[in-house]
């Protein structure tokens, strides 16, 4: 049998969880690790020249800059192309726009007020601003906790994904490189880390999410230790972006409620509520080819803007639609959680995905699987009951999905319009 091909200058076999760089001079590839090249910086490099051809030919190349305004900065700027959502013209026309407050619609609560008992009574359909947390059962580092601290926590070769904001693009790298980013005075570009979930490391000892979101939660109440597949862990994020990060409109994965804290610095949420007017909009502005071309904030009737400062903390409700702007660099934690108060909107928001086909990477983890958990436990808690249609409904819906023959949602689930 014939050994495997070994590249770069560590002469190892392929890895496909390693990123790699040709030499366009003697045509190897390269481990970027191994020739200090990070990935999001490779796209910056129009020739590429590996240590050994860069002795004889001179340094790489690197791309020519002809714009300010689009993903692909070596477009030429003759002023025909729009301005693209994340690069830097985009944020500084951002930052000079008026939006209506999103005091209107905000509701202003103390933590001890912030119960699952209150939401079942009064609906959690607008987002929360908590400022006092005492009773909130949240439990976060001091404002001193540093990224150098998350790292020390976590670990500096946990391979993380970070968002080139001027490109809206994914790549990935170490953490300890993403926190020497971090710590620089100068940033050559706008690097943005929003998934960095801890709850598997160290980190996780220093954070307590609020009550309510443990005490609402699907994953938390009804996910069974037997379970066949993986427990989702979506409950503790760490969120650090540098000033002038974007994160574009979204809905989070499996209509998700959110909770946010900004630990230090300050971050911008632009809100929309999810009418079904300003729903059916979204669906068509996500499978838009120029989506990037457009400010989804101008297609609705009202984009409100709220302002998140440090000590905040954010619950934002199932299916709101929201874009971030990171004002000034900034640590936030956060999490997403499943709950039975905004049912229909769940199912309504993880049925847009499955029409965008929105890759798997960006849904929530097990999302049908959690659902016939909760499903089995509503069949169970109704037995005996005169009335089991919300357990029998959603099960058969669940069913249907499954079987690739589901009818109109409202059709077996008229609990939903309740």
């Amino acid at each position: 049998m014939a050994a495997a091909p070994l590249y770069c200058v560590c002469r190892q076999p392929y890895d496909v969880s390693r990123f790699m760089i040709e030499c366009d001079i003697c045509k190897d590839w390269f481990h970027g690790s191994c020739v200090q090249v990070e990935e999001h910086h490779a796209v910056d490099i129009d020739v590429y020249h590996c240590p050994n051809c860069d002795v004889k030919h001179g340094p790489s190349l690197m791309k020519k800059r002809n714009n300010w305004h689009r993903h692909d900065y070596t477009e030429p700027d003759d002023g025909s192309q729009p301005v693209q959502a994340g690069t830097s013209v985009f944020i500084k026309k951002l930052q000079n726009r008026t939006f209506p407050s999103a005091d209107e619609l905000l509701i202003r609560m103390r933590g001890e007020q912030v119960t699952p008992r209150y939401l079942e009574r009064h609906g959690f359909n607008y987002p929360l601003v908590i400022t006092e947390m005492e009773g909130l059962g949240l439990k976060l580092p001091p404002p001193t906790f540093s990224v150098k601290d998350v790292e020390q926590y976590v670990g500096g070769d946990k391979v993380i994904d970070v968002i080139d904001v001027a490109r809206q693009a994914d790549s990935k790298m170490k953490l300890s490189e993403f926190i020497k980013y971090f710590t620089k005075p100068h940033r050559p570009k706008v690097l943005n880390l929003i998934s960095l979930e801890f709850s598997d490391t160290k980190m996780s000892e220093l954070v307590e999410v609020p009550d309510v979101a443990k005490k609402m939660s699907w994953v938390e109440n009804y996910w069974p230790d037997e379970s066949f597949f993986p427990k989702p862990f979506v409950q503790k994020y760490c969120l650090m972006g540098v000033k002038d990060s974007y994160t574009d409109f979204h809905i989070d994965f499996g209509g998700t409620s959110v909770w946010y804290h900004v630990l230090w610095g300050e971050k911008i949420f632009y809100l929309i509520k999810p009418s079904p007017t300003n729903l059916a909009l979204y669906e068509a502005w996500s499978s838009s080819p120029n989506q990037s071309e457009v400010f989804f904030g101008d297609k609705v009737e009202k984009c409100y803007k709220c302002v998140v400062p440090q000590g905040t903390t954010l619950l934002i409700p199932t299916g709101w639609i929201h874009a971030v702007l990171t004002s000034q660099d900034c640590m936030a934690f956060g999490g997403n959680f499943l709950h039975n108060l905004n049912i229909g909107m769940q199912l309504r928001c993880y049925e847009m995905e499955r029409r965008l086909k929105t890759p798997d990477l960006f849904k929530f983890p097990y999302f049908e699987a959690i659902c016939w958990y909760v499903a089995k436990n509503l069949l169970e808690m109704l037995k005996g009951e005169t009335d089991v249609s919300v357990g029998s409904s959603f099960f058969s819906w669940w069913i249907s999905v499954s079987t690739n023959t589901k009818p109109p949602i409202h059709s077996l689930c008229p609990w939903l319009r309740r």
